[in-house]
């Protein structure tokens, strides 16, 4: 079964690395026969968080808080590109996940951290995970790093080393797990 999957890219930095591996999971998962959209800071410029899409009257949202909100309602899952900054996740990535609620409800998340050293931003990953199930799109059980990623993927998002296409197939067969068991209980109904 194909998805629609939506990956959120959480960077604005003029040099920005992490681009690349959003490319990289883009294409993968494109290959898998999925629809996928990227979700980029810098195409959906996002004010600093005042009002939630939800505290807006219907059709009253800004133009790219609508065009989120349809894209977020018809995902099956989400695949969240991040950087590590001070452990944590980059402020773009946060401000524009904290715009909306309901639209991630009962789908499941997967996260891709990355870093210019060798941990690959596993802290960054670690601390969003309690984020995401506070936002009702809790993370799937692996995570994929993405250590030294300026010489890891080229612009376009190819590894330098094959066996990423490896681990990455195993997280992408865990992601579709999730996303198709809870499309199908979503389908059913949801507890509330």
């Amino acid at each position: 079964m194909a998805l629609n999957l939506v990956i959120i890219f959480g960077s604005v930095r003029s040099d920005r690395q992490g681009i690349k591996a959003a490319r990289f999971v883009h294409k993968q998962l494109v290959e898998r026969g999925h629809t996928v959209t990227l979700v980029d800071p810098l195409e959906y410029p996002l004010p600093l968080l005042d009002r939630m899409y939800k505290e807006y009257a219907k059709g009253s949202a800004p133009e790219p808080l609508e065009r989120l909100a349809s894209l977020f309602r018809a995902a099956d899952g989400f695949v969240i590109v991040t950087a590590e900054y001070n452990h944590s996740a980059p402020p773009a990535l946060v401000n524009l996940l904290d715009h909306f609620l309901e639209e991630y409800f009962f789908r499941p998340s997967a996260i891709v951290s990355y870093s210019g050293g060798s941990f690959g931003g596993v802290r960054a990953a670690s601390h969003l995970r309690d984020m995401l199930a506070e936002l009702g799109m809790s993370a799937i059980p692996s995570s994929f790093p993405v250590p030294k990623v300026g010489t890891a993927l080229d612009e376009a998002g190819v590894p330098a080393d094959a066996a990423y296409l490896k681990r990455f197939n195993k997280f992408a067969s865990e992601l579709e797990w999730y996303a198709r068991a809870l499309k199908t209980a979503r389908q059913a109904g949801v507890p509330y």
